[in-house]
């Protein structure tokens, strides 16, 4: 079974980068792959909530305690390390999407491409997905998506 990580925002988003992200999740679950995420809110949210709309698998990877993830995380992985979840979050996925996101995302993309993950930018959500879209850093390319569909195609490829 496929295990896709989604980085993003957790904040609070735009309405269309809610939208973007609950697809995501959505198509996530259709294609029967586990979905991780950091499980708190903004993207992380939304994508789980799509995700549980198709009865799939949702895992959180906790900054914290228990009672920060949201009501769609069925697996919460309390690890209280804080920022430094970030690398387990990106390693446990086979692959990597970015929906928008700010200094933590870029943190995590940085450790998705240390590790070699393959990495794929939702470049209309804005954010560091669409800053590093197409940016070639260390012999590895972030992959511009111009769609969910286009993302999919991408990390199941």
């Amino acid at each position: 079974m496929r295990q896709i990580t989604v980085i993003g925002s957790g904040s609070e988003v735009s309405k269309s980068v809610w939208d973007m992200a609950e697809e995501l999740g959505r198509r996530i679950a259709k294609r029967r792959a586990v979905l991780i995420c950091g499980g708190k809110g903004g993207v992380m949210e939304a994508v789980c909530k799509g995700a549980k709309q198709e009865g799939g698998l949702t895992v959180g990877i906790l900054p914290g305690t228990v009672d920060e993830a949201n009501n769609y995380v069925d697996i919460k992985i309390v690890t209280e390390m804080g920022d430094a979840r970030n690398a387990i979050n990106v390693k446990s996925g086979d692959a990597v999407i970015v929906v928008c996101g700010g200094a933590g995302t870029l943190s995590e993309i940085g450790m998705a491409l240390k590790a070699r993950k393959k990495i794929v930018a939702l470049v209309k959500s804005g954010g560091v997905a669409t800053m590093l879209s197409n940016a070639v850093i260390d012999g590895q390319n972030v992959v511009p998506a111009s769609s969910v569909d286009e993302a999919l195609r991408h990390v199941f490829e």
